[in-house]
């Protein structure tokens, strides 16, 4: 395991979003909201409500600039999130998971929670000094964010489509050399 537990779920939660942008849209109506809730569950506060999605889907670009940034600038953009909301920082556990922190309280709207949690994901990550592990996919046709959680850092593509696409390219052009010879 690179992080704890709840920072990889929370980076997993920001690239999916931030993913979701990508043509296709993936976060457009109710139903991939709940689709997106039921893949990354939140506690506290979820209106579940048109305004809670516009402004969660407004959000995605701020999370791909944090997440694509390099160090320093991502220290500006953590710290900007940080200090764009009152933080209360505490210890919580519930519903299987182990002690954790929830830096902003319950009762705030959820848009705001995915961004500071986002931020505190990637405080992580700086000081891991672990950012090549958020990068865009390898895949020449994608702008999707790949994330590496593996030991090994070999994780270059965002999903299986496109690891499996790009080894199907590399498989034919590997045979077309070999049948020109």
């Amino acid at each position: 395991m690179v992080f704890t537990d709840d920072t990889e779920e929370v980076l997993r939660t920001a690239v999916w979003l931030a993913n979701s942008a990508e043509d296709p849209d993936t976060l457009v109506t109710r139903a991939d909201f709940d689709g997106f809730l039921r893949e990354h569950p939140y506690t506290g506060r979820i209106d579940r409500d048109a305004a809670e999605l516009e402004t969660l889907r407004g959000l995605r670009p701020r999370l791909r600039r944090m997440l694509l940034a390099p160090r320093d600038d991502m220290v500006a953009e953590v710290n900007a999130a940080l200090a764009s909301v009152t933080v209360t920082p505490r210890l919580a556990r519930h519903e299987g998971v182990d002690w954790h922190l929830h830096a902003v309280a319950d009762d705030r709207p959820l848009p705001e929670r995915v961004l500071v949690e986002t931020a505190m994901a990637l405080i992580d990550v700086i000081r891991a000094e672990e950012g090549s592990r958020i990068t865009v996919c390898a895949d020449d046709e994608c702008e999707a964010i790949a994330l590496d959680l593996s030991r090994n850092r070999s994780k270059r593509y965002c999903s299986t489509a496109c690891a499996n696409r790009n080894a199907v390219a590399a498989y034919r052009a590997r045979r077309a050399a070999d049948s020109g010879r």
